[in-house]
């Protein structure tokens, strides 16, 4: 089984939707684990062996239940300043790059092809996240995390927006049609994010949305005040954390909002029937 969790913008919340399947996936025994082939992220955390990924899939590795390894996150760019950044493939610095240095990209790809391949063979479930919006035209052409995905391993996705920020409906489907015809079958359902109040209102729109794209909503999740770990500058800060133990208190959050999601009928079935078309 495998699934890409893309966002329709960043902080649209892919990374705590991610580690809330992950969770799910968890707690049904399917053996989970979190995939991020490039994260772009200055909070970074340090893996047993020594090596570098980004805390959103420390995150998500934690809500597997397993220690966080620098396969779950092979390419990671760390800004240095200046407009430079360190590149780090395989937990470990590799170059700098910017200010007309490039990236080498067969390292990258070379990078997420091996970690991707030992965590799927060792794994039953493999949870991927997108980087940023997969509809950025500017990008697409270099992209690794999002449609780069989609062609290097066919995976299937899910579009998560974020309501709060308003236009939610246009941003799922703005994204799916700008994402090219090649890999836009791969997409195949959508997540509300952020939802205050009856979800019973978005009906209409969600109807209109599955009929334009084909796509499922899988759900709609509703906002709660709780607080997740913080990648970049977008991230939230605000938000309930509470215990002595800042990685449980992050679990304890994530499970009440994995318990409201399921109380407010997302549709998990689904989700494990998306992942499925994706084995092989």
């Amino acid at each position: 089984m495998r699934i890409l969790v893309l966002g329709t913008s960043s902080d649209a919340g892919k990374t705590v939707i991610g580690a809330m399947i992950c969770r799910h996936m968890a707690r049904r025994g399917l053996d989970p684990v979190p995939f991020k082939a490039f994260n772009l992220s200055l909070n970074s955390y340090a893996t047993k062996d020594g090596g570098e990924i980004g805390m959103g899939q420390t995150f998500q590795a934690w809500a597997c239940g397993l220690e966080p390894e620098t396969d779950m996150n092979p390419v990671l760019y760390k800004p240095s300043g200046g407009g430079r950044m360190q590149m780090i493939v395989g937990g470990r610095p590799l170059m700098d790059i910017g200010n007309g240095v490039e990236p080498d990209r067969d390292a990258a790809v070379e990078g997420i092809r091996e970690a991707y391949g030992r965590l799927s063979s060792s794994h039953n479930c493999v949870v991927c996240e997108g980087s940023g919006s997969p509809a950025e035209l500017n990008l697409m052409s270099s992209d690794l995390a999002n449609t780069g995905l989609m062609r290097l391993l066919g995976v299937p996705a899910v579009l998560v927006a974020d309501i709060e920020r308003g236009g939610a409906f246009a941003a799922i489907y703005g994204t799916w049609r700008i994402i090219p015809e090649d890999v836009r079958p791969l997409l195949r359902g959508f997540v509300i994010n952020r939802f205050r109040g009856d979800a019973s209102i978005l009906g209409d729109g969600i109807r209109k949305i599955e009929e334009l794209t084909g796509m499922r909503c899988l759900g709609v999740i509703p906002y709660l005040p709780l607080r997740f770990p913080e990648e970049d500058s977008l991230s939230r800060s605000e938000g309930r954390l509470q215990g002595e133990d800042v990685r449980q208190a992050f679990l304890s959050n994530l499970d009440e909002l994995l318990d409201a999601a399921e109380t407010g009928g997302f549709d998990f079935g689904l989700l494990e029937d998306i992942a499925g078309e994706g084995q092989r």
